[in-house]
């Protein structure tokens, strides 16, 4: 009877201690941190250290870049072939596939803020026409520098094809083909979109060629994805290079209506092979190119217009070929997309409309 007793003694006492043996378990376990409780406080007390947040590497992808890897962008050898205050330019040679991109570097202190960032990031990805140079992939990196991967285009710039000496460069029919395709790709910009996208830094440095000579709109948006000051830094260099509105002296945003200016002047510039800037410039000599243009109108120099053998049969096609009249109604309308007042400039609709009558 009495090891009866005992025995339930000795089981009550084991009970009781398993009972708050479990009872301590539990609250250590509930008073442990989780996982991503426990990494917070690893980047706080980082933080209270001395030492940076890391953030995770990124990559997202687009139509077109959908075999991207973190790896093949950064082992990827470049070629540095453009720099300024906010980035760099490479020309990239992806190991994996042997494809050739380019990679646009941008400096962390330069770009806008991450939120804003992100969204405009997949605004510009989702965009796609025949004369825009898409977006394939967004990388961003642990200490924050972002890389903006696009097609690449070798046979470059439209400035240099215009003043390289090929004399592809004077034909009609190619002068013609790149023009409509440059107004083609910013009227999608301006009207073939939800919201609409302001260039702000068109110019012929950012029209890329392909092997047919089909052009690229490059540097749509980038503005937006620098912060205000350094966007709006981007946008008075790009002015002073020839393609300023005269509005821009005054105001600062950009609009339809600048992006229309620069188109003219780049119309000026294929007609004419002629700079948009005097390499000597005269105290008011902001807009040289179309002084020049206007000048030569009006004192009837016709042929400094644009290409002296521009109407050369050899340069035409038999069955279509240009005249004088075709290259004059070119040339007037390349003059009122530079209209001094905004209101009086054609919209992108109508540019296109003129183009395609100087066809007929």
């Amino acid at each position: 009877m009495r090891n009866t007793h005992l025995l339930k003694l000795v089981l009550g006492l084991t009970s009781a201690a398993v009972f708050i043996v479990f009872i301590v378990i539990v609250f250590f376990y509930r008073r442990r941190p989780r996982k991503d409780e426990q990494d917070d406080l690893e980047a706080k007390n980082k933080q209270k250290n001395g030492e940076k947040d890391i953030e995770r590497e990124d990559l997202v992808t687009f139509q077109g870049g959908e075999d991207l890897t973190i790896k093949d962008i950064l082992d990827a050898p470049g070629e540095v072939i453009g720099k300024s205050n906010y980035g760099t330019l490479y020309k990239a040679l992806l190991q994996r596939s042997g494809s050739v991109r380019l990679l646009r570097f941008l400096r962390p202190m330069c770009a806008a803020r991450d939120k804003e960032f992100g969204d405009l990031i997949e605004l510009l990805g989702c965009i796609r026409h025949s004369n825009l140079v898409p977006l394939l992939g967004f990388y961003a990196g642990s200490r924050g520098e972002k890389l903006l991967v696009h097609p690449f285009y070798k046979h470059g710039n439209l400035a240099e094809f215009i003043r390289g000496g090929n004399g592809e460069s004077h034909k009609w029919t190619i002068i013609y083909g790149i023009s409509i395709g440059i107004a083609r790709g910013l009227d999608y910009l301006h009207t073939g979109l939800p919201k609409p996208i302001l260039h702000g830094n068109l110019k012929s440095r950012n029209i890329l060629l392909d092997r047919n000579y089909q052009p690229y709109i490059s540097d749509f948006g980038l503005h937006l994805l620098l912060n205000p000051a350094v966007g709006q830094e981007m946008l008075e260099a790009s002015a002073s290079q020839g393609y300023k509105a005269p509005e821009l002296i005054k105001m600062k945003d950009v609009s339809k209506e600048t992006d229309i200016y620069s188109l003219g002047v780049i119309l000026l510039e294929l007609l004419s092979g002629k700079e948009p800037i005097n390499e000597n410039p005269l105290p008011d000599d902001d807009f040289y190119l179309l002084n020049f243009m206007r000048n030569a109108l009006l004192d009837h120099r016709i042929s400094d217009l644009y290409h002296p053998d521009m109407l050369l049969s050899k340069n035409n096609g038999h069955e279509n070929p240009v005249t004088e009249e075709c290259i004059l109604k070119f040339f007037r309308l390349a003059i009122s997309c530079c209209s001094p007042l905004p209101s009086l400039r054609p919209n992108t609709k109508q540019v296109l409309w003129k183009l395609e009558e100087i066809r007929k």
